[in-house]
């Protein structure tokens, strides 16, 4: 009886071990932490209808989103093309550099891109049919269509999109709340070279990237291929292996900036993933090391503190009052005065004569709003102080004007002599005649 006992606990322990192995497994892995299809939909929306040599270089770029960050500060700062190739940055990287309009979709959100690298790696099949459900949502609704700028073509239910000119490639812009739905078209703006650096292709049956190495006899590489100058930096067999970045898995990604990704499904959000990553991040390297040489020259990259505020908008400045100038809350007394509730520190002090004193006049004042005893704050009277210490401080002070020149000395002038001018004539009277004397009798002498 006993050993039909130990017999029966033993099977029973063989039978359920693989059970508890499993739920020891399921443990380990973050609950919920994948990508759903309509969030993955939302995800690659942006870059779904791009040409597949550019798009197998744009996901396996985004694994790698501190060069990303780099490649484009270095692109807008520096114009010459030939540059890229000898930047120590991944090939992916290098390559999606050839072309800004890519290049600046992806580092100028680099949570999504980080997001888009990581469902890259732990769900390559499923973005390879998001890929391919998007487009044919597009090609549905009448905008993915062969014409001069690129070639639509259906392998066996796979939708794939070419260069349409053997030497250049043009960079699709739309809109994705639009294009997966209704008529819209593109905007290609100009074509950029196809170079050596698209040397990656998809192999949409096996779900995956491929290198070609331009040695491919198929569409766009033979057409391309007479015009592709060979260079040693993108045709090397230790290319053959697509490698990406595991380490990206482990980036913190802050999925308040993923919300406003639902252009295809509106009402889908990011919940369970930021939840499902928030407890693999922290069982993992919270902060991973960061290898983006211009971040590492201004600041600590690997400081906790910074994923702190990561996603927020700033708050618009304040104007703030220099401390002698700050108005104190009325809740609050003024550190130069006790409260009242408190008693004050006794000091040791000579004891003087008692002195009858006068009570103050206590001044009535309302109740304040705020409760709580105020002391003897006036807030109005602290506040018209400080404007006009303020009005005083910003008060242009006068203009120095120059001083006044004294006047020149000049020498005074010499008395004149008074001029010599003949006298005046005299007004001679013309000499008048005596009168005739008469005689008594009136006659004439």
């Amino acid at each position: 009886m006993r050993t039909a006992v130990t017999v029966a606990a033993a099977f029973c322990m063989l039978a359920f071990s693989p059970l508890l192995k499993c739920q020891d497994q399921d443990q380990d892995q973050p609950p919920d932490a994948l990508f759903s299809p309509d969030q993955l939909d939302n995800l690659l929306a942006p870059v779904a209808l791009y040409p597949d040599p550019l798009l197998a270089q744009v996901l396996v770029a985004a694994t790698f989103p501190d060069q990303v960050d780099e490649a484009a500060r270095f692109v807008r700062a520096n114009s010459n093309p030939n540059d890229i190739d000898n930047q120590d940055w991944d090939i992916s990287v290098k390559a999606v550099a050839h072309y800004p309009t890519a290049l600046y979709l992806l580092a100028d959100q680099l949570d999504w891109t980080t997001a888009l690298g990581q469902v890259y790696i732990d769900q390559g099949d499923d973005v390879m049919a998001s890929v391919q459900r998007l487009r044919a949502q597009a090609q549905a609704a009448g905008n993915l269509q062969s014409n001069a700028d690129m070639q639509v073509n259906d392998d066996g239910g796979d939708i794939e999109i070419w260069p349409a000119q053997p030497q250049y490639i043009y960079v699709p812009e739309y809109d994705p709340s639009v294009v997966y739905v209704s008529a819209a078209g593109f905007n290609f703006g100009s074509g950029f070279y196809i170079g050596a650096w698209l040397n990656t292709d998809f192999d949409w049956r096996a779900h995956r990237v491929i290198y070609h190495g331009w040695n491919e006899n198929r569409g766009w590489i033979t057409r391309s291929k007479p015009y592709v100058r060979p260079s040693n930096t993108y045709i090397n067999e230790r290319l053959r292996h697509v490698a990406t970045n595991p380490r990206v898995a482990s980036r913190p990604v802050n999925y308040n900036n993923l919300d406003r990704f639902n252009s295809v499904h509106r009402s889908v959000g990011y919940d369970n993933v930021r939840a499902g990553n928030g407890v693999r991040n922290n069982r993992a390297n919270p902060n991973p090391p960061v290898t983006n040489k211009i971040i590492e020259r201004n600041f600590n990259a690997n400081d906790a503190r910074i994923n702190d505020y990561r996603g927020r908008v700033p708050e618009s400045p304040q104007r703030s009052e220099p401390p002698q100038f700050r108005q104190p809350r009325q809740d609050q007394p003024r550190q130069d005065q006790p409260r009242q509730d408190q008693p004050r520190q006794q000091v040791n002090r000579p004891q003087e004569p008692a002195r009858a004193v006068t009570p103050p006049r206590e001044e009535r004042r309302a109740p304040s709003v705020f409760g709580g005893n105020q002391g003897g704050f006036n807030a109005h009277e602290s506040s018209q102080r400080g404007q006009s210490s303020r009005g005083e401080m910003q008060r242009p002070a006068p203009e120095s004007r120059p001083a006044p020149r004294a006047p020149e000395s000049r020498p005074a002038p010499a008395p004149r002599a008074p001029e010599s001018r003949p006298a005046p004539p005299q007004h001679q009277e013309p000499a008048r005649s005596a009168p005739a004397s008469r005689d008594d009798g009136g006659k004439k002498r």
